[in-house]
């Protein structure tokens, strides 16, 4: 049994190599069709929005600034990488595209100095969904390309929750806390709660998420990571009554679920 299972990592590794190998880490003619790619070529200055959805992906293609920021949308949510062989990893197309987008391939052949984009960054709707895709995607960046976390070059933008207009005033809100605290400032306002990237017109999903002078992120850390791997181990993997005894646990913690 440890013999096959041996043959089949191996077989997994060459597949992974022969994916992911490219001429040039900057060939543009084997990226995928759908990465609207930036026009700088120096990986310093660059950076990649992976964005869930083709509706969000148009807004921020739209919105970007094309000399240093690519756009990948992701149709619907990963494959859970947690479940499954490296084959059926390097089987799925949205992997794949991003495996591709980011030139420096996987797992032991992983080579950090072919990485296209400085900075990978998660851009997902601010809901339970949202949070869904982004917890598959690290969790596919902690099992097979680990040094974007260790390196520092994975980040999750945050995008605004709310949009408070008073008057000609609009003002953007990042939670709950940040809307009591603006109300209690300026009275009665016209709220507008985001239930997705895709209702931003460009212009707005610049101006609160994109543009590096006025845009929050969070670094992914390796301590986040850590300290998350229990998580994914819960949450995402083959055992239900791991997710079942969690759910038991923190169920009384959940007191603003927005579904």
């Amino acid at each position: 049994m440890k013999c096959i299972t041996a043959q089949r990592a191996r077989e997994a590794a060459r597949l992974a190599r022969e994916s992911t190998r490219r001429k040039g880490a900057l060939e543009s003619t084997t990226l995928p069709g759908k990465l609207a790619d930036c026009s700088d070529k120096n990986p310093a200055f660059c950076e990649i929005f992976l964005v869930e959805g083709d509706s969000a992906g148009g807004s921020a293609k739209q919105g970007r600034d094309r000399r240093f920021q690519a756009i990948l949308p992701l149709r619907g949510k990963i494959l859970n990488v947690e479940k499954v062989r490296v084959n059926r990893v390097l089987e799925n197309e949205e992997i794949k595209s991003m495996i591709t987008a980011f030139g420096a391939g996987m797992l032991d052949d992983f080579d950090e100095s072919k990485l296209r984009y400085d900075r990978i960054i998660c851009m997902t709707d601010a809901d339970v969904d949202g949070s869904h895709i982004r917890i598959l995607l690290l969790t596919f960046f902690f099992r097979f390309m680990r040094p974007l976390i260790e390196h520092g070059h994975v980040y999750i933008a945050q995008p605004p929750l709310y949009k408070a207009t008073k008057g000609k005033t609009e003002k953007y809100l990042y939670s709950d806390k940040e809307l009591q605290d603006y109300l209690a400032e300026a009275g009665k306002c016209d709220i507008q709660r985001y239930k997705g990237l895709g209702e931003m017109n460009p212009e707005q999903l610049w101006e609160t998420t994109m543009n590096p002078e006025t845009r929050t992120m969070l670094k992914v850390t390796m301590e986040d990571a850590v300290e998350a791997d229990s998580m994914f181990n819960v949450l995402m993997g083959e055992k239900p009554e791991l997710r079942r005894a969690f759910i038991e646990q923190n169920a009384k913690l959940v007191t603003d679920l927005d579904v």
